[in-house]
């Protein structure tokens, strides 16, 4: 047990009450799990996930009520439910949804969404149990998440607000320009709002957190850290490779980045991007979502944690990017995002420096968008 878990201990009073939340959101995943079987889909993959919830349940269950040692139970429930949420995944991405409407909103919800969330709730919190993390800790824990989803979502909406402003006093001297030009000005107004809107919000935490500039990962690399650069972009290039053909291999078909979209109608925009991913995309994103948010989850969570949550954080955030396909496929999609985020956050994690997953993710964007101008122009 690590030392913070041992100060957010909150002793034997509250000893049942993360196997006893355990137990419940286990038990909410696997009544979802089990709706598509009651429509009369019977699939291998949705029993294979209601088997998987219902080990959770037990696994919780006898460690609140039979006193099995938390070492034991947390990690089963913890890797039962990250399989219910590959499993709900998989289903999803196969069209599986099991639809129910809400009489009360006239709409419908897709239930094994519900399982594929409240699996990745469950095994969030076998891991806490696994480590000893008591109620204060796990409420602790649960309000920092909360509030830097918020920074992480804040960061994506805030282009919506600088771009526009930075556009004003542009538009006069555009509005003649033919029509390949003012696309090429729009998509750098667009990025240097991404960029304004980031450092706005990145300042404005600092500021409300009582943090200075230092709290900032910035310095020269060293020769050890351009190697990590080099070996860094190798690695996610693999990664993505991998993802890929995994995904191929088991039928699981993603969405299309709305970058992959514009790329096909207007590939010269493409050589554009490319030095846009370097000077803006791979800095400003890695300054808000490794610097700040998973700097900050250090402060709680245990360095591995920090990445994991971190990385769940950057890959919400890109669902409206994939937002192009059915629910399932961007799923697929949003999954290959965290996978790369995890290269990405560990690359921080081991330099401690700005610079080098800031290059490392610029210069993988790069690659990508001249990839698509080679496709498409």
């Amino acid at each position: 047990m690590t030392e913070t878990a041992r100060a957010d201990d909150a002793g034997p009073i509250a000893s049942d009450v993360i196997p006893g939340i355990g137990t419940a959101l286990a038990g909410i995943t696997m009544v979802a799990m089990l709706v598509p079987v009651r429509q009369g889909i019977d699939d291998p993959v949705v029993w294979a996930g209601v088997g998987f919830a219902l080990a959770a349940v037990l696994a919780f269950l006898v460690r609140r009520h039979a006193g099995l040692e938390r070492t034991i139970a947390g990690p089963i429930a913890a890797a039962s439910s990250v399989a219910v949420v590959l499993l709900a995944g998989y289903a999803l991405n196969q069209g599986i949804t099991a639809s129910t409407p809400l009489p009360p909103i006239s709409t419908s919800i897709p239930v094994v969404f519900v399982a594929f969330v409240t699996a990745g709730l469950t095994a969030g919190v076998g891991v806490a149990e696994s480590v000893g993390i008591g109620l204060i800790g796990f409420k602790r824990r649960a309000q920092q998440v909360a509030v830097l989803t918020v920074v992480g979502f804040a960061g994506l909406f805030a282009p919506d607000v600088t771009t526009p402003i930075l556009a004003i006093p542009v538009i006069p001297f555009v509005e003649s320009l033919p029509e390949t030009e003012l696309l090429v000005i729009s998509v750098i107004v667009g990025n240097l709002g991404m960029a304004l809107g980031t450092a706005i919000i990145v300042a404005a935490y600092l500021h409300l957190t009582d943090r200075d500039r230092s709290f900032i990962d910035l310095r020269l690399p060293t020769a050890r850290e351009v190697g990590w650069t080099v070996v860094g972009l190798i690695v996610l290039l693999i990664a993505l490779f991998a993802i890929d053909f995994i995904m191929q291999l088991v039928g699981v078909e993603g969405s299309e980045h709305a970058t992959t979209q514009r790329a096909r109608e207007r590939p010269e925009l493409m050589l554009v991007m490319i030095p846009i991913a370097i000077l803006i995309i791979g800095p400003f994103e890695e300054l808000l979502y490794r610097n700040v948010i998973q700097k900050s989850l250090y402060e709680t969570f245990s360095r591995a944690g920090a990445v994991v949550t971190g990385s769940v954080i950057f890959a919400a955030v890109h669902v409206s990017a994939y937002a192009t396909a059915g629910l399932g496929a961007v799923i697929a999609s949003l999954g290959t995002v965290f996978g790369l985020s995890l290269v990405l956050g560990t690359i921080y994690e081991r330099t401690e420096n700005l610079v080098i997953p800031a290059l490392v993710h610029g210069l993988y964007n790069a690659v990508l968008f001249a990839n698509l101008y080679s496709l498409y122009g």
